[in-house]
């Protein structure tokens, strides 16, 4: 048996339980009898000392800052105050962990952990869109991105607030273990498998005739999911939906908070990616299946998206493939 993919959550006073929940519930539980992986899950921390939470709530760690050594991703919750200042000996033990390529991801808030030890100097990162502001006033050497769910550099993934949490941690998921583990877990959790990074990370507020449209929307997304391997286009869908391309793409990224071309390309990518993973068709069946015409073309948004080919994907995380690597070493930890 494989040796479980280990995880490890990094415990200091001022970490937020939301998103202790949200690793916890993510890489905690055992899901093998499903399909999921084995996952080892620590609470690292300086010590042994109950770590306090809002609302009257601890955490016991159970392993030291030495167990990072050992550790194949590690993950920094958010915080409560988001100035929160973290112990030395634990942005010692991150940015020596980076130093040896591990893999390390914050949720939220925890990005101004991450930014304290130097690590989001000079790099991309992001946080909540509330806190963009103060998080570039005291950090003013990190490049902030505003307007994702998620995002990586350098082996570093930052993700905005609350949900996009859940997204991120459901991402690295499918980067180390692939799709359908992925979305295995999601279903563990009743939620949803797959939100891209780049969708922005709140939609407009919705109007009277967003609500009447909402119902045309959903419809139009099932039933290009229904259709993937046809050559479905903007005006396709728009006909569908009843409107003009132009009002339908409006409403679409008003709804959604990505464009339909980037929502029906995430889709498609989607696709191959389970078939890759459940069946032995032939790479140009995929391609045709998934609806992107051919093999090249498929090729090439796999290259973009997932730094990654299709049959260097398959090899990774078919059905019959070994056991992932580390992220830091897997051919789609980027």
């Amino acid at each position: 048996m494989a040796a479980p993919y280990r995880v490890a959550l990094v415990a200091f006073p001022g970490i937020r339980a939301f998103d202790v929940s949200v690793i916890t519930e993510v890489w905690g539980p055992d899901r093998t009898d499903r399909g999921a992986p084995a996952f080892e899950l620590r609470r690292v921390a300086t010590d042994t000392t109950p770590v306090p939470m809002r609302g009257g709530l601890t955490l016991l760690p159970d392993r030291p800052l030495g167990w990072l050594t050992d550790a194949d991703l590690i993950v920094v919750p958010g915080l409560d105050d988001h100035l929160t200042p973290a112990p030395p000996p634990v942005l010692d033990a991150l940015r020596r962990a980076h130093a040896r390529g591990t893999t390390l991801a914050a949720l939220c808030g925890g990005a101004f952990t991450l930014a304290q030890a130097g690590l989001l100097d000079g790099r991309r990162a992001l946080t909540h869109w509330n806190l963009i502001d103060l998080f570039r006033a005291h950090h003013p050497r990190v490049t902030v991105v505003p307007d994702a769910l998620f995002i990586e550099d350098d082996n570093i993934w930052t993700a905005a607030g609350t949900a996009a949490g859940i997204d991120l941690c459901l991402h690295l998921i499918r980067l180390a273990h692939g799709a359908e583990a992925a979305a295995t877990i999601a279903r563990s959790m009743v939620t949803a498998p797959f939100r891209t990074g780049t969708q922005a990370q709140f939609v407009e507020h919705p109007t009277p005739r967003t609500d009447r449209d909402a119902d045309s929307l959903a419809a139009v997304r099932e039933h290009a999911v229904r259709h993937l391997h046809e050559p479905l286009t903007v005006a396709d869908l728009a006909a569908h939906a009843g409107m003009s391309p132009r009002t339908f793409a409006r409403h679409f990224t008003a709804a959604t908070g990505t464009t339909p071309l980037r929502w029906l390309l995430d889709q498609r990518i989607a696709a191959a990616q389970r078939l890759l993973e459940r069946t032995d068709l032939p790479i140009p069946e995929v391609a045709r299946r998934a609806g992107f015409g051919s093999e090249v073309t498929m090729r090439q948004h796999f290259a973009s998206r997932l730094a990654t080919s299709p049959r260097a994907y398959r090899a990774a995380f078919s059905a019959g493939a070994p056991a992932s690597a580390p992220a830091g070493s897997n051919p789609m930890a980027r």
